[in-house]
């Protein structure tokens, strides 16, 4: 029988497969990050004409959250292909666990959402003359990682809604993800939120990542306070996520309604 890690590895091929012969997974993973960043570089180029606001801030901001925007999606979204081909079933009539799959679902995001980003990136230095490198190895690290953990667990959240309601709230993945980019604060200071909402932004990671980021931008600083905060608070809603989607996986099979998502 294949270990764990060679059955990872076929799901994971399984993704790319995929990929390749899917034309809307293509537009939704690598052509409309691009447009959005193409589309905020105009934007800054205008807005810092005026010298009022440093317009850097949003071609930051935009490559960021395209970080969180291709990881979620590629994690939960991914998964309805399963669904839709009617395939759900087959993939775990195999002797293959939850906890395989979710892992072959992180690895295959996170290998799409690198080889996007750094397009994007490439991208917006040849065209805007922005290097995020600029913002230090250092520094890119702690954000990609806990950008990537937040949308692991957002993903993973609304992944196990799916499969214990059905495809009938399957627009939640990939519309929910951008509930959270004003309120995070992707492209402005958290400080101009109202006060209630200022308190309910920082309960999630990626406004510790954003202000962080931002002060990168201007100082080159490393914010070691901000990092590890949005690391535990990530650590803590993946724990919860995980144990959330254990128990609607396992409420979908009692229910029957595993099975019916393949019909």
């Amino acid at each position: 029988m294949p270990s764990a890690w060679q059955r990872i590895y076929g799901l994971v091929w399984q993704e790319f497969y995929l990929t390749r012969h899917r034309f809307e997974i293509v537009m939704d993973t690598f052509f409309f990050p691009m447009m959005n960043v193409v589309l905020f570089g105009y934007i800054t180029q205008y807005i810092g004409s005026g010298g009022h606001v440093d317009g850097q801030y949003f071609i930051l901001g935009v490559l960021l959250w395209e970080v969180v925007v291709v990881m979620q999606y590629n994690v939960s979204v991914s998964s309805l292909w399963g669904m839709w081909s009617r395939n759900l079933t087959n993939i775990f009539i195999a002797p293959i666990s939850v906890r395989e799959y979710l892992s072959a679902q992180i690895i295959a995001a996170a290998v799409r959402t690198f080889i996007v980003v750094v397009l994007l990136a490439g991208g917006t230095f040849l065209v805007f003359g922005f290097n995020i490198l600029d913002l230090g190895i250092v520094n890119l690290l702690l954000f990609a990682v806990n950008l990537v953990l937040f949308a692991c667990w957002l993903g993973i959240m609304l992944l196990g809604l799916v499969f214990r309601f059905g495809l009938r709230i399957q627009a939640l993945t990939w519309y929910t993800v951008f509930l959270f980019q004003p309120l995070t604060a992707a492209f402005f200071p958290a400080s101009v939120l109202p006060g209630f909402l200022q308190a309910l932004a920082y309960a999630f990671s990626p406004t510790y990542v954003f202000e962080a980021a931002r002060q990168a931008l201007d100082r080159g600083e490393i914010n070691w306070r901000y990092a590890c905060i949005a690391f535990a608070l990530n650590l803590m809603y993946l724990v919860a996520s995980v144990l959330i989607f254990m128990y609607l996986f396992r409420r979908s099979k009692e229910t029957g309604q595993f099975a019916r998502n393949d019909l």
